[in-house]
């Protein structure tokens, strides 16, 4: 199988789709019930494309970004195909096995499959790192349908035979494109030699690298192939803009911006672990409520600050790219990148947290003078020039505490974990912070302030009331 040779599938117009209805598809009426509690009366468009070629059997290969409903667009048929042939398997031994690249991400899908299997008899549950694994083996001493697993852990499990992948029936790949960025292909590899060759495979990615085609090429046998927006694109919901800003007035900026628009939620995105616990304690001093997620923070931490976060406790949630996946927040408002990230693909999966499902929403980037050539990757990626705005009436602080020294730049390997550690021989001879420059050598920065003519801006303050 090569990505030329999948099978397009044509199952209408956006117009169509938007009057077709679940009801329509074919799913078991248990299914349907609980869509209509969940409040859902029509597909979105990956839905709409996705289930009957699943409910068809054939493996399939769809490309869709994120806050596109793709979650439940495998989730409803393969709820459907195993609630349609009923088998009762071995304790420990998933009939279904959905891979994430996150525990967020994968304690999402699994609350979507209790969420539209609850009138179903099926058993489904989650293991992931980070947690005891324990009360995991001894939930997998049980019978299991569905489980929903990060690669890491899994292999572990697996590894001590608690548990079983020799009856897996259908396979899912969510978010492929992120699992080999942060390494998992060796555990995937390993992972896929455990499971029969006759399944049912799935692959969801936003992005389709070369990485993603080889995977693509060994994993599905004649799949269809399906995608709801062009690749490698924001979601057109997305109002996005740029204020360019010295990297030590970023944080300052941060707070007038969440103050004076009274932004009630807004994620805020950062490059390092370090970076987000230190926005967070600024913005906090500033009389902002505001939680720091990612890698380093416990599981227990990391459910609190996120829980926090939905539920309205706390403004402002600062996260590493961890986090750019795996949240899913009705309808959030604002996303902030602090800093671009390092990957132009990832600018896509963080401002894809807001503008979902048919919502609108604004994506802000803080830009220093030398990440200009991230900011131009990014632009050159989504194919589109982003504004660049002026914010009115910010005063730029006179006094700056001094900041540790920035990590390097360089993109990270693929398929290789990005590390976060600092230089250590930054850290021995005590070099300044990377945006201490001499004036001269701003004029980058400089010529960047307004390169269409645009005009000062101000956000308006009733976005995310």
């Amino acid at each position: 199988m090569s990505i030329a040779s999948t099978q397009p599938i044509n199952t209408g117009t956006p117009a169509e789709t938007v009057n077709l209805h679940f009801n329509q598809l074919g799913l078991a009426e248990p299914i349907l019930r609980a869509i209509i509690d969940a409040g859902y009366t029509t597909p979105t468009p990956i839905q709409a494309k996705a289930i009957p070629v699943v409910l068809n059997g054939g493996d399939l290969l769809a490309g869709a970004q994120t806050g596109t409903g793709k979650t439940a667009g495998f989730t409803l048929p393969l709820l459907h195909l195993l609630h349609s042939k009923p088998k009762q398997n071995k304790a420990g031994q998933p009939r279904c096995l959905m891979l994430t690249p996150t525990r967020e991400l994968a304690a999402q899908i699994e609350e979507s499959v209790k969420t539209y299997g609850k009138y179903l008899n099926l058993k489904s549950m989650v293991v992931f790192g980070g947690v005891n694994i324990n009360p995991q083996i001894n939930r997998l001493s049980k019978p299991i349908d569905i489980l929903v697993a990060t690669p890491g852990r899994l292999l572990d499990l697996a590894n001590q035979r608690k548990v079983d992948l020799s009856a897996v029936e259908f396979l899912v790949l969510d978010e492929a494109d992120r699992m080999l960025d942060m390494g998992f292909i060796r555990d995937i590899k390993k992972l896929l030699a455990m499971l029969p060759k006759q399944r049912q495979n799935l692959l969801f990615s936003a992005t389709f690298s070369d990485e993603i085609k080889t995977l693509a090429d060994g994993l599905l046998h004649k799949p269809g192939f399906i995608e709801v927006a062009r690749r490698n694109t924001a979601s057109e919901m997305v109002e996005q803009t740029v204020h360019l800003v010295k990297q030590a007035h970023k944080a300052s900026l941060m707070s007038y911006l969440i103050k004076t628009n009274n932004w009630q939620q807004v994620l805020v995105f950062t490059r390092t672990k370090h970076g987000a616990n230190r926005l967070a304690e600024k913005l906090i001093k500033d009389g902002i409520p505001a939680a720091a997620i990612h890698g380093n923070k416990s599981q227990g931490a990391r459910t609190r600050a996120l829980a926090e976060f939905k539920n309205g406790d706390i403004p402002v949630l600062v996260a590493t790219d961890i986090a750019a996946r795996g949240l899913d927040i009705d309808q959030l408002p604002q996303v902030v990148n602090f800093e671009l990230p390092n990957v132009p693909e990832d600018y896509v999966h963080r401002i894809g947290r807001t503008g979902r499902a048919g919502s609108s929403g604004a994506a802000i980037s803080l830009v220093d003078f030398e990440e200009a050539k991230y900011l131009k990757d990014i632009e050159k990626l989504i194919k589109r020039e982003i504004p660049k705005v002026a914010v009115e009436g910010f005063q730029a602080p006179t006094h700056i505490e001094p900041e540790a020294p920035r990590g390097p730049r360089n993109q990270p390997p693929r398929n290789k974990p990005a590390g976060n550690k600092q230089p250590k021989a930054n850290q021995a001879n005590g070099q300044k912070p990377a945006q201490a420059k001499k004036p001269a050598q701003q004029k980058p920065f400089q010529n960047m302030s307004q390169p269409n003519g645009n005009k000062p801006a101000h956000h308006s303050g009733n976005r995310g009331r």
